[in-house]
């Protein structure tokens, strides 16, 4: 019988130790890790869920390393995030990114690059399934491989300024690690590793809602999950999720390693 492990990361603040300063404050981030992980449970999934300050990258990195370890074909990760999303310049041109841009989750420590959740991702079993949901912006295309102003209140977006600041502080970091990511990814021609659908709070180009309650992102879904009465298939979910939200904020679906058609035909969260 599948197992079902599932990851929920959610963030109302970031360390301004390590962001300049800016603590990143939104009000629902963990409160959408809080029911993300419901829904997961009333589903059968066994669940780790790391709020604010546990939200780290050695913290986040340990719990999927954890999950890959027990994981195999057939089984499913759920792996949710709630927070803010950044983008950092792609210095290697590996990822084939139409905007020349990393995206980033905006932990609690450091910015994620997607390019380094590929890489975890990478560690699961073939025929493993994943399904990714991010409520962040930016997050358009945030499992792939290798602007608002300052004052804007409301939205899961890294300021701009703070951006700039940030990635000149650690610039030499980041093109390390988007370098050392691409000498460790597999070649294009290998079809390894598991099945990825990501749904994403919006496209690379947008920013997602915070709300009072949950992201307008996750408010959304839980509506079309409707307690689990929704009863379609992953691409269905999604077009349900987009026709809630404006197309200011269109969430996307994007998948990667191949996941089969019937991963994509499965009601959402099916163990």
């Amino acid at each position: 019988m599948p197992a079902g492990l599932s990851i929920h990361v959610g963030l109302n603040k970031v360390d301004p130790d390590r962001y300049e300063g800016w603590d990143g404050e939104l009000v629902a981030c963990e409160n959408d890790a809080r029911d993300m992980a419901a829904l997961a449970r009333s589903a059968g999934f066994d669940d780790t869920v790391l709020m604010t300050p546990d939200g780290t990258v050695d913290q986040v990195t340990a719990a999927l390393r954890q999950a890959a370890a027990k994981l195999t074909a057939d089984d499913i990760l759920l792996f949710t995030y709630s927070g803010h999303g950044g983008q950092v310049p792609d210095v290697t041109g590996s990822d084939d990114e139409p905007d020349a841009l990393d995206e980033t989750l905006v932990l609690y420590d450091r910015q994620f690059l997607d390019d380094e959740l590929h890489r975890e991702f990478q560690g699961f079993a073939d025929g493993v399934r994943v399904l990714t949901l991010l409520d962040c912006c930016h997050s358009g295309t945030s499992i792939e491989l290798p602007g608002a102003a300052a004052s804007d209140a409301g939205v899961r977006l890294m300021p701009v300024y703070r951006q700039q600041q940030i990635l000149e502080r650690d610039r030499a970091f980041f093109e390390d690690l988007q370098r050392s990511l691409e000498k460790s990814a597999p070649s294009p021609d290998q079809d390894t590793g598991p099945g990825v659908v990501l749904i994403s709070a919006c496209q690379d180009n947008q920013v997602a809602s915070d709300g009072p309650v949950n992201g307008a992102f996750t408010g959304a879904l839980l509506e079309v999950w409707d307690g689990g009465a929704f009863r379609g298939g992953h691409r269905a979910f999604h077009r349900a999720i987009q026709r809630r939200l404006p197309p200011a904020q269109s969430p996307n679906l994007h998948t990667t390693g191949s996941p089969s058609p019937a991963f994509l035909r499965q009601r959402p969260f099916t163990v």
